[in-house]
């Protein structure tokens, strides 16, 4: 059984750092992808970045790029959201996700396993 388990979530001033953990387990992910989305009240659910567990490349939108940096380490079977310069409309919960391609895709619907989320809040 898949399970991924988000984790670093927490309340922040403008202009301040978190780094979302995602903690993957029950397959191997090294024919993933490996994503962060994030929903705000009343809002649908955006992609923000992606990394291909093997080889890593990476892909963000265009709203985080530059400020947010994603990895992963493979040791620990774990993905990363660094999190810089966050602003208030970052405020979301955060949701990590697989998918079992390597596509990269910022599309919600090829992601089959998510987690629970966790919830980021930027105070301006």
């Amino acid at each position: 059984q898949v399970q991924l388990v988000e984790s670093g979530g927490g309340l922040v001033q403008a202009g301040g750092s978190l780094r979302l953990s995602c903690a993957a387990s029950g397959r191997t992910f090294s024919t993933c992808t490996m994503g962060w989305f994030r929903q705000a009240p009343g809002k649908e659910r955006e992609f923000v970045a992606a990394i291909r567990w093997s080889g890593g490349r990476t892909y963000y939108a265009d709203s985080v790029k530059v400020r947010f940096t994603v990895s992963r380490d493979a040791a620990k079977n774990t993905v990363y959201l660094q999190m810089d310069s966050l602003k208030a409309e970052d405020t979301a919960v955060y949701y990590c996700a697989a998918d079992p391609s390597m596509s990269l895709a910022p599309t919600p619907s090829r992601y089959h396993y998510w987690g629970q989320g966790t919830q980021v809040t930027v105070s301006s």
